[in-house]
C-alpha cells in the first residue's frame, strides 16, 4: 500500500522513530554506566535513565498514538504484512504502556542504576546482605508492573505477563513442559558422558595468555565473523566490563568482554557470544529502521544467534583447527606443545560448574532452569528474599552436583535482577533450542559450511542466518519465525541431536 505522508499511518511510524532514537539514547548511556563513567557518576545516571524512560513512556502513552491506532486499524485491510505487523506491534506496546503509571516507570528507571550499583558491590564483598534491600525493592517494583500487566495481556500469572516481555506468546507452564523434556534429555547425555571413562584434560584451557594478546586474538575472532569495529565503516566496538553484554542497533552496536589471563577461552567465546548478539542487531532490513518490525523478534531469538555462534560455529572442531594456528603466533608460549584435538576436547568437555557463563553446552540450560524454577515462585509468592542464597545452594547441589562456596559464585553471579529483568533467564535455554533447529535447517541448505569454516569462511553461515533469521526483523513472534524457518514446531530433539553427536565424537559412546 503506497501511504500517505501526512497520514495516520506515517504519523504513527513517525512516532516509532522518536521512541527508537530515545531507547538509543538510553542503552548508550547505560552502555557508558558499565564501561567509562567514574563511579561518583551513577547518581546522575541513575537522574537522566529515569528521565529518559519517563519521556519515552509519555510518547507512547500520549492519546494521539490512540488515535493514530483507531484510525490504521479502521483501514487495516488495505495494509501490506509488514504495515499490518507494525500496527499490531504499537498497539501491544501502547496497550502494555498506558496502563503502567508514570511514577512507577520512573521509579523502576532510577532504581536500576541503584540497584545495579549495590549488586556490584555486594558481588565484591561476597555479600548478599549488602544487595538484599535494593533487590526487594525491585522485586516489589517489578510485581506492580506484572499486576497490571497480567490484566492487560490477559496471562494466567504475573511471571507469564514478564515472560511475554521478552518471549512473546510463551508462558510458564509451556517452558516447564519443554524445559522438561530438554533437562531429561540433558541428564541422561551427561550420564552417557560420565559412563564413557574419557576424561579430557582441562589443565590446557589454564594457559597463561597476556591480556594483550588476547586483545589481539578478539579482534581475530571479530574479523571472522564480519563485525567491523575498526575500519571507516565501522558500526562497532568492543570494549571491557565485568559481565560481557550488547546493546545498541543497526549502525552502532557494542559488544563487551572480560579478560582472564588464566582463562583465554573465556574471553575468546564472550566475544563469539556476544558478536552473534551484534550480527543480528546489524543485520534487520536498513529499510525497517525506526519501525517496529526493525527490532530483533525476541530476546529467545537473539540468544539462538549468540549460541550459534559462539558454540555451533566457535566450538566447532572446523573454527578451532583454522583459529588455533593463527592464536599461535600471537602468543606463541601460551600455545605451545599444545595438540588441537586437545584443546577441542577441552572447550567442549562437560564438566559441571558453579557459574552460569562459565558452564559447558551440556550443562548450561541446567543453571537456567534453576533460575527459571526461582523467578516462577518468586512471583508466585512461594520464596522470599532472605531464602534466596540458600535455595539457589540447594538447587546447584541437587541439579548440578556442585557445592557453592560463597554468595558471588551464588546468587549474586548474574546482573539480570538488579536491573528488574525477572522472565529473561528462560529465553537462554530457548535460545539453544532456537538454535538447533536452525542448525538441523541450514545443514540442509548449506551442508558445506563445515568445510568453508575450515578454511575460514564464515560468509556461508552468516547469507543463511542472514536470510532466514536476521532479515525477518520483528515480522512474527517466535513460536511463528521457528515454524517459518524450519517448518516445525519448537522441538528440543534437533538441539539434544546435536550436543549427541558433538559429545560421542569426543567421548567415544
Amino acid at each position: 500500500m503506497a501511504v500517505d505522508d501526512h497520514g495516520p499511518y506515517a504519523r504513527l511510524m513517525g512516532r516509532s522513530k522518536e521512541i527508537f532514537v530515545l531507547g538509543s539514547a538510553i542503552s548508550i548511556l547505560q552502555w557508558d554506566m558499565e564501561t567509562k563513567m567514574p563511579p561518583k557518576g551513577r547518581g546522575m545516571r541513575a537522574e537522566q535513565l529515569s528521565a529518559l524512560e519517563l519521556l519515552a513512556h509519555k510518547k507512547i502513552t500520549d492519546p494521539e498514538v490512540a488515535r493514530m491506532l483507531e484510525a490504521c486499524e479502521g483501514d487495516i485491510a488495505s495494509f501490506d504484512a509488514v504495515q499490518r505487523r507494525n500496527v499490531h506491534l504499537m498497539r501491544r506496546s501502547y496497550d502494555e504502556s498506558v496502563r503502567l503509571p508514570d511514577a512507577l516507570v520512573a521509579e523502576t528507571a532510577k532504581h536500576q542504576t541503584i540497584c545495579n550499583g549495590s549488586w556490584k558491590r555486594a558481588k565484591a564483598a561476597k555479600d548478599f546482605g549488602l544487595f538484599r534491600d535494593d533487590l526487594a525493592k525491585m522485586i516489589d517494583l517489578r510485581m506492580q508492573a506484572a499486576d497490571i500487566l497480567q490484566e492487560v495481556k490477559g496471562t494466567r500469572t504475573q511471571y507469564d505477563a514478564l515472560l511475554d516481555l521478552f518471549e512473546p506468546g510463551m508462558t510458564s507452564e509451556r517452558i516447564a513442559e519443554v524445559f522438561k523434556g530438554l533437562r531429561d534429555g540433558l541428564i541422561r547425555l551427561i550420564d552417557k558422558v560420565r559412563s564413557s571413562g574419557t576424561e579430557p584434560d582441562m589443565s590446557v584451557l589454564a594457559r597463561r595468555v597476556p591480556i594483550s594478546a588476547q586483545r589481539r586474538i578478539s579482534s581475530e575472532a571479530m574479523a571472522f565473523i564480519g563485525f567491523d569495529t575498526t575500519s571507516p565503516e565501522a558500526g562497532g566496538r568492543l570494549d571491557e566490563t565485568e559481565h560481557p553484554f550488547t546493546t545498541g542497533s543497526f549502525d552502532d552496536v557494542r559488544i563487551t568482554t572480560h579478560y582472564y589471563e588464566n582463562r583465554f577461552f573465556s574471553s575468546l567465546f564472550s566475544v563469539l557470544h556476544e558478536g552473534g548478539h551484534a550480527l543480528y542487531d546489524q543485520g534487520i532490513p536498513r529499510e525497517w529502521m525506526y519501525q517496529p518490525v526493525g527490532t530483533p523478534c525476541s530476546y529467545g531469538v537473539h540468544e539462538s544467534q549468540s549460541r550459534f555462534v559462539e558454540n555451533i560455529v566457535g566450538r566447532s572442531p572446523e573454527f578451532l583447527s583454522y583459529a588455533l594456528p593463527r592464536f599461535r603466533k600471537i602468543s606463541p608460549n601460551a600455545f605451545k606443545g599444545l595438540k588441537g584435538k586437545d584443546i577441542i576436547a577441552a572447550v567442549n568437555a562437560v564438566v559441571p560448574s558453579k557459574v552460569r557463563i562459565e558452564a559447558d553446552e551440556v550443562t548450561y540450560a541446567l543453571h537456567i532452569i534453576i533460575r527459571f524454577e526461582i523467578e516462577r515462585d518468586i512471583f508466585a509468592g512461594k520464596v522470599t528474599v532472605d531464602e534466596l542464597p540458600r535455595l539457589w545452594d540447594q538447587k546447584y547441589s541437587d541439579y548440578l552436583g556442585v557445592k557453592v562456596e560463597d554468595d558471588a559464585e551464588g546468587v549474586l553471579q548474574d546482573t539480570h535482577w538488579s536491573g528488574g529483568s525477572f522472565g529473561y533467564f528462560p529465553s537462554y535455554a530457548l535460545g539453544n533450542i532456537y538454535s538447533g533447529m536452525f542448525l538441523e535447517k541450514m545443514e540442509d541448505d548449506v551442508p558445506e559450511w563445515r568445510e568453508s569454516v575450515r578454511k575460514g569462511d564464515f560468509s556461508p553461515v552468516l547469507r543463511w542466518l542472514r536470510a532466514n533469521v536476521h532479515s525477518k526483523g520483528d515480522l512474527y513472534d517466535p513460536a511463528e519465525l521457528v515454524k517459518v524457518v524450519t517448518g516445525k514446531e519448537m522441538d528440543v530433539a534437533p538441539f539434544l541431536g546435536y550436543l549427541e553427536g558433538k559429545m560421542s565424537r569426543i567421548y567415544g559412546f
